[in-house]
């Protein structure tokens, strides 16, 4: 599986809102600061959560962003596939499956079997589950 920095800051960084959102919108460069992660590289990663109607922004004075869907609604895997745009894969092959020769390699099914899992696990944990726990 290839757990990317940017879906692992776009998971970081919506926990983080998920965590501080209670009192209103929560603005870029707070979670920045608070995730050590870059404020411009946020806008990138909040552009595509917005685009998958999994944040709103709020403009104006005291705004910033917020989840759009229940907690208890919203998984990792939903976050993770949000970020690229495609599927969590542990194979190079990505689905093609012609790693040798035009054919499947010994072990394709293994890795293939690897990631649905990964997928079901990180699908059937929600930011409710994540918020309990980092309290």
């Amino acid at each position: 599986m290839r757990l990317t920095t940017k879906r692992r800051y776009a998971v970081n960084a919506m926990l983080d809102l998920a965590l501080h959102q209670g009192s209103g919108s929560v603005s870029l460069k707070e979670i920045a600061k608070r995730q050590g992660i870059s404020q411009q590289y946020l806008e990138q990663l909040f552009g595509k959560l917005r685009k998958h109607d999994l944040v709103v922004s709020v403009r104006g004075p005291g705004g910033g962003y917020h989840i759009e869907r229940e907690f208890a609604k919203l998984t990792v895997a939903q976050v993770i596939n949000a970020i690229e745009e495609q599927t969590l894969e542990s194979t190079s092959c990505t689905g093609i499956c012609n790693c040798k020769n035009g054919q499947p390699c010994i072990t394709e099914k293994l890795w293939s079997d690897l990631s649905r899992v990964m997928f079901e696990f990180l699908d059937g944990v929600t930011f409710a589950d994540l918020v309990k726990r980092a309290q």
